[in-house]
Order: structure tokens, then sequence, then C-alpha cells
């Protein structure tokens, strides 16, 4: 069994307010790259894993890994040995370890089906999960568990990820939003909300990791049709029109930053 954990963005974040339970309420668009993590899986006596790939060092604990607690909230058989290629940055607003968990599920769903409440055993593992089980574009709100579908128009459109390799954790970057509502994310389709929305948790990001402004102001000098944030960071991305213009935009962050990781793809 093999399974793409396809990288996740946030095309627009809009943080609304602060709840009472510490959480924030949310209205997010999420959509999702052509490319990300690759996990293998094959059939054992009890569940294993083992993290291999270029950011496999900075998963120091794989037994409390986001895909050992997949597996253990869902059907399987006796156990699965799986192999997680860590090829997305950690702490880095791709949603890397939620992008893996709902690779699980799908892997299960394949072989087990899922249970009536996968999207209840979804959202226990992390708010991201449930938007990444399925890996299609869609609306989050609430905590970003609450989905809704939406018609995608920009589904196959060249995208620039762009990370300074400074792992940046969640947490802190919510702790800095300035409480200020700003609106709700507009209506209409993924390319309305894209383009009419922003990333409410840019400033925030930017005051603990100045380098974000540095990847919006290298990615904004390309020709992309939009340049933002992903989730709280530290990954920037860019939405392009054709596929030399991607090109283009990789050439020219490898020429000034080589230091930096990147990925080319389309959206799903």
């Amino acid at each position: 069994m093999r399974e793409t954990a396809y990288a996740k963005i946030n095309l627009a974040l809009h943080v609304r307010r602060r709840r009472e339970d510490g959480y924030h309420e949310l209205e997010t668009l999420f959509a999702f790259v052509d490319a990300g993590d690759r996990l293998s899986a094959v059939p054992t006596v009890r569940d294993e894993l083992r993290v291999v790939g270029e950011f496999a060092g900075a998963l120091d604990d794989p037994f409390g890994n986001i895909v050992a607690k997949a597996l253990a909230a869902l059907p399987h058989g006796p156990g699965w040995k799986i192999e997680l290629e860590k090829n997305l940055p950690v702490a880095a607003g791709l949603g890397g370890g939620s992008a893996d968990a709902g690779a699980i599920f799908r892997m299960a769903e394949r072989e087990f089906g899922l249970p009536d409440d996968w999207a209840v055993r979804a959202a226990k593992l992390g708010a991201d999960v449930p938007a990444c089980v399925r890996s299609e574009a869609c609306i989050g709100r609430g905590t970003g568990t609450e989905l809704e579908t939406i018609d995608n128009d920009l589904a196959g459109a060249p995208v620039l990820l762009v990370n300074p390799r400074v792992p940046l954790p969640t947490g802190p970057v919510f702790k800095g939003w300035d409480g200020v509502d700003r609106g709700p994310m507009p209506t209409g389709n993924v390319s309305e909300i894209a383009f009419g929305g922003r990333n409410d948790l840019e400033a925030p990001a930017i005051a603990i990791c100045p380098v974000i402004a540095e990847s919006l102001a290298l990615l904004t000098r390309s020709e992309a049709r939009l340049v933002r944030m992903s989730g709280s960071g530290a990954t920037c991305f860019a939405l392009y029109g054709n596929d030399a213009e991607l090109l283009a935009a990789a050439e020219l962050v490898a020429r000034e930053r080589p230091d930096w990781w990147q990925l080319s793809g389309h959206l799903r």
C-alpha cells in the first residue's frame, strides 16, 4: 500500500475571535498540492513506524508521531509496518503531520473502510486532519474542523512553496494575534476567496520569524498571481498562470536563496 500525504496550504485564513476554550474561531480555505510526504505500508503482526527522508530527524519520537496515533484510531488488522518518507518540513504551516495522518485514513479506507465517526476521530488528532483525509479544496470553520465543499476553479494551478528552513510552532503565532476581527472570508469559488482573502497570522508570524517577510518579498518579484503565507508559517506560497512562470520562480529562489527549501507542484 502506498499513499501521498499531500501538502496542505491555506489560501485564506481569517481569525475571527479567541474562544473561551483557548482555541480560535477561524474561517479558512484549505487547498492541497499534488506532492508531499510518501507513506508505504505492509501488513504485519504489530504496528511499526520507520521515518526516512530529508526531515526525518525532526521527528524524534516516532511512537508519539501522529501517524502512530492515526493507526491506533482506525481498524487495520493486526498491524501495519509503515515507512514514512518525510519530505515536508516540520512546523511549517503545511499540515505535514496532519497530511500524514490523512494518508493513513485513506489507506485504511481502501483496505477496511472507515468507521462512521471517522471525522470525529480525525479531529481528535488535530484540527487540520479532517480536511487532510480528503485532501480536496474545502472551507473550514470553527477550529478548522467544520468543513464545507467548494467549487475549485483553481484545480491544476501551478504553485511554488518556499520555506526558509526555520521551524515555527503554531502556539506562539496564535498568541501573537492582536485580537482584531478584520471580517469574514469572501464568498464564492476558490479563486474568489483566495484573491479576496488574507492570512491574519502573517503579521504575528513575521514578528517572531522576520525571514518570512523576505520570502514574501522574493516571491512577489516573480510573476505570481498570488503570494501569501500558509497557515501559521513559515512556509509561503505563490500561484502562477502557467508552468513556465512557475519554473522561472523556482529558479529565482534557487539562485538567490539556495539554502531555502522549495517544492513545485499543482493544486489538486
